[in-house]
C-alpha cells in the first residue's frame, strides 16, 4: 500500500504553479467562470460597488457574484488604479475590516504591479501613521468614514498620492481631488480598459517579485514589515492544497478542498493565516462567504451552511462556551449536555469502545452532537486551526462530536505555514507534519532539561528554511540580521517537541517561558490551554517570570458564575470588580484551578491567583487582532493584581 506521504510529494494538479498570485485568480476565473466566488449579506454595508457593479441582496440574506463576474471587477480595478498612479513596486496600504471588496482590492493591486501593505482596523492613529510611512505608500484604501476620519488626521505626516473609500461617503469629503470611491476606481478602469496592456502588467511580473508586506502583531515592539514575494505565498499555497486537496488517493470521509465546496471567511484579511486561506480557495474554486463580523459567526454559519473555515484556538474555544451556556439554559439540557460531553471524552480515550459506549455515543451524538453540527450549518467537514495553540482537549471534544480540526503551524515570516495534521493521520495535540519542501531543525540550546523531558523525542526552538520563509523586514537590516542563523535557518522563537514520526508539538514561545527563582522553566501556554474547556474560567494568563511560585490572573465566566450562584441561592453585587472580591466566586473559581493543578507538573501549578472584571479584546488592546495574548499589555493593565500576588509594589512588576 503507497503511503500517502509519497503520493502528497508527487501529487501536481492545475492549481499547483510556479505563477504569480494574480496569475493564480485569473487561471481560477477561467476554470471556474460560473461558480460563485464570493458571497456576502446584505445591509451591512453602504458599499459603493452595489447597486451598480454588484446587485444588492436583501438586507440579512446573502447574495454573490461568480468568478467570471469577480474577475471583471478586479480587470476594472486593477486598470483604474493604473490610472491613479500605481505601477511597479508602489505600495498601496489596504485598511478596512475582512469582507469581499478587500480581496477585490488585493488581487487588482497586485495586478497592477503594485504591492499591498496591511493596515489594522484598531490601529491608533499614531499607528495607523506607522504602518503607512514605514514603507512610503503612495495610497491607501479604506473601508468606510471612521477609518477615513482617522487616516485624515495623520495625512499631513504621509505621502498619499490618493486614497480610495470602499464604503460611499458623506458630501463633506467628496470635493477633494485625490480622493475616490471604489467604485469610481472601477468605473475608471471600464473606462480605459485594454486587454493588451491588462495582459502586459500580468506577464511583466515575475513570482521572484515582492507581493505583500504583511506587519507583525508588534507583541514585542514595532510591528516589522514582512517581505512576501509571490513565490513565498504561492510555494505555501502549493503545499497546502498536496496536503489536503482533491489527492485521488483520499478516501471516502477524509475531508479535502475541492472547486465548488463553501468556506466561511472572518478572520483579519491583515493578517497572513487569513490571506493564504483566501489565496488558497480563490485559487481552488472555492466561495468564499464572508460574516457579517466576528460576532455574529453563530448565526452566518448557520446561513451559509459551508464545508470548512479557519479559525484561531480562541474562536473555537468560544463556539464551545456558546454550546454550553445555551445547553444551560434549562438543569435537564444542561445534564444531557454535560453527560454527552464524558460520554465523548470517554469514546475518544478507549481503544475498544464496546457496545455498552458505543450505544451511549450513539445517543449522546442524536441528544447533543446532531444539533450542534446543525447549528454549524450542518455541512461542515473540516475545521482549521492556526494562530496559536489548540487545548488538545478541546480537539477531542470536537472529533467527538464529529467535527474534525485540522490543526497547523506558521508564522506571518512562513507565508504562514510550516506544518499541518494530514486529514489521514490526524494527532491530537499537535501540529502536524513538516510538508514536503520545508526544511526543518531544532536547537536544544535554550531549552532547559526538566522542558525537554516533559516531552517525547526531541524539543529546541523551531529553526526553518524553504520557498516559502522570508528573506527579511522591509528597511531593517538589523532585525533581518537576527532574525537568522549563520547558516540561513529563520529563527522562528518557538520552542516545539518533535516525536519519532515527524509530528510537532507546540511548548512556547522562548520569550514566554518562565524561569522561576529557583531555576525551574515554565511553558505558560500548556498550563493556559487547560483551561480551555473551562465552564467557570473564560481567560487566563500565567505569570512568575524571576518568582518563587507560579501564578495567574483569570477573567472568570461572568454568565456561568450568576448562573450557579442563582441555582445556589447565592446573591452576588451587580458590579463586576465586586464580584471578583467575593470570596465565594475566588473558591468557585478556586475549585477549577485545583483540577488544572492536577494535571501539570509540581513546579507548574498555580499557587495564587487573582480575579480581574475586564475581558482581554483588540479593543482595549489586551489581545492582538489575532486573538493572541499581548501579555506585556496584560501584565501593566493588573500589574496591582499581580504585585499583590507577590508582595510587591506595582513598580516591581514587568512583563
Amino acid at each position: 500500500m503507497t503511503d500517502w506521504r509519497e503520493v502528497e510529494l508527487a501529487y501536481t494538479d492545475e492549481v499547483i504553479g510556479e505563477t504569480t498570485i494574480p496569475e493564480l485568480f485569473f487561471d481560477s476565473v477561467e476554470r471556474n467562470a460560473a461558480l460563485d466566488a464570493q458571497r456576502f449579506k446584505g445591509g451591512v454595508y453602504d458599499s459603493s460597488l452595489l447597486g451598480t457593479v454588484v446587485e444588492d441582496p436583501p438586507a440579512g440574506e446573502y447574495g454573490g457574484i461568480t468568478y467570471r463576474e469577480a474577475g471583471d471587477i478586479v480587470r476594472h480595478l486593477a486598470t483604474g488604479f493604473r490610472e491613479l498612479g500605481v505601477g511597479a513596486d508602489d505600495r498601496v496600504g489596504i485598511y478596512a475590516d475582512t469582507r469581499m471588496e478587500w480581496a477585490q482590492s488585493d488581487f487588482a493591486i497586485q495586478t497592477a504591479q503594485g504591492v499591498v501593505t496591511t493596515v489594522y482596523t484598531e490601529s491608533s492613529a499614531p499607528q495607523v501613521q506607522y504602518l503607512l510611512d514605514d514603507n512610503d505608500a503612495m495610497g491607501c484604501i479604506v473601508e468606510n468614514e471612521d477609518l477615513l476620519d482617522t487616516l485624515l488626521s495623520v495625512e499631513a505626516d504621509l505621502d498619499l498620492e490618493f486614497v480610495v473609500t470602499i464604503d460611499d461617503v458623506a458630501d463633506e469629503y467628496t470635493d477633494r481631488d485625490d480622493l475616490y470611491t471604489l467604485a469610481e476606481v472601477h468605473d475608471l478602469g471600464v473606462e480605459h480598459y485594454d486587454e493588451a496592456a491588462f495582459q502586459s502588467w500580468l506577464d511583466g511580473r515575475d513570482w521572484e517579485d515582492l507581493c505583500s508586506l504583511v506587519y507583525t502583531s508588534g507583541t514585542t515592539g514595532s510591528p516589522k514589515g514582512v517581505e512576501l514575494t509571490h513565490k513565498n505565498w504561492r510555494t505555501a499555497l502549493n503545499q497546502v492544497r498536496r496536503r489536503i486537496g482533491p489527492r485521488p488517493d483520499k478516501a471516502p470521509g477524509v475531508p479535502k478542498i475541492d472547486a465548488g465546496k463553501t468556506s466561511l471567511s472572518f478572520l483579519p484579511l491583515a493578517h497572513a493565516f487569513e490571506r493564504i486561506n483566501h489565496f488558497m480557495q480563490l485559487g481552488s474554486g472555492i466561495t468564499i462567504a464572508y460574516a457579517e463580523s466576528p460576532d455574529t459567526v453563530g448565526d452566518d454559519i448557520k446561513q451559509v451552511q459551508p464545508e470548512s473555515a479557519a479559525s484561531v484556538p480562541r474562536v473555537y474555544e468560544r463556539i464551545y462556551n456558546q454550546m454550553r451556556e445555551q445547553a444551560s439554559e434549562s438543569p435537564v439540557k444542561k445534564r444531557i449536555f454535560e453527560w454527552a460531553v464524558d460520554v465523548a471524552g470517554q469514546y475518544d480515550d478507549a481503544e475498544d469502545p464496546g457496545i455498552v459506549l458505543d450505544a451511549k455515543r450513539a445517543v449522546a451524538d442524536r441528544l447533543v452532537f446532531s444539533q450542534v453540527r446543525e447549528a454549524l450549518g450542518g455541512n461542515i467537514e473540516m475545521f482549521i486551526s492556526g494562530g496559536g495553540s489548540l487545548s488538545k482537549d478541546l480537539a477531542k471534544l470536537y472529533r467527538s462530536m464529529g467535527l474534525t480540526i485540522l490543526e497547523g503551524y506558521g508564522l506571518t515570516e512562513t507565508a504562514p505555514v510550516l506544518t499541518l495534521n494530514p486529514p489521514e493521520d490526524i494527532r491530537l495535540g499537535t501540529m502536524g507534519i513538516a510538508f514536503s519542501e520545508v526544511d526543518l531543525t531544532l536547537d536544544g540550546s535554550m531549552v532547559a532539561e526538566e522542558t525537554k523531558q516533559q516531552y517525547d523525542g526531541e524539543v529546541g526552538e523551531l529553526l526553518a528554511k524553504g520557498p516559502n520563509v522570508t528573506s527579511g523586514y522591509w528597511n531593517k537590516p538589523d532585525k533581518t540580521a537576527e532574525a537568522f542563523t549563520e547558516d540561513g535557518y529563520f529563527r522562528t522563537g518557538d520552542v516545539v517537541a518533535r516525536d519519532a514520526d515527524g509530528y510537532y508539538t507546540f511548548v512556547d514561545r522562548i520569550k514566554q517561558l518562565i524561569v522561576l527563582d529557583t531555576g525551574k522553566n515554565v511553558a505558560p501556554e500548556p498550563i493556559e490551554d487547560e483551561f480551555a474547556t473551562s465552564s467557570r474560567v473564560d481567560q487566563v494568563m500565567v505569570v512568575g517570570d524571576d518568582e518563587k511560585f507560579v501564578a495567574a490572573i483569570i477573567h472568570p465566566n461572568l454568565e456561568e458564575l450568576r448562573s450557579w450562584a442563582k441555582s445556589e441561592g447565592i446573591s452576588l453585587p451587580d458590579d463586576p470588580e465586586a464580584i471578583c472580591r467575593d470570596e465565594r466566586v475566588h473558591q468557585w473559581v478556586a475549585e477549577e484551578v485545583d483540577r488544572v493543578n492536577e494535571r501539570v507538573g509540581k513546579h507548574e501549578r498555580i499557587k495564587e491567583f487573582r480575579l480581574v472584571p475586564t475581558e482581554w479584546t483588540a479593543e482595549n488592546d489586551l489581545l492582538t487582532p489575532s486573538m493572541k495574548k499581548k501579555r506585556r499589555n496584560i501584565v501593566d493593565a493588573f500589574d496591582e493584581q499581580i504585585a499583590d500576588i507577590y508582595g510587591k509594589d506595582p513598580k516591581e512588576v514587568e512583563a
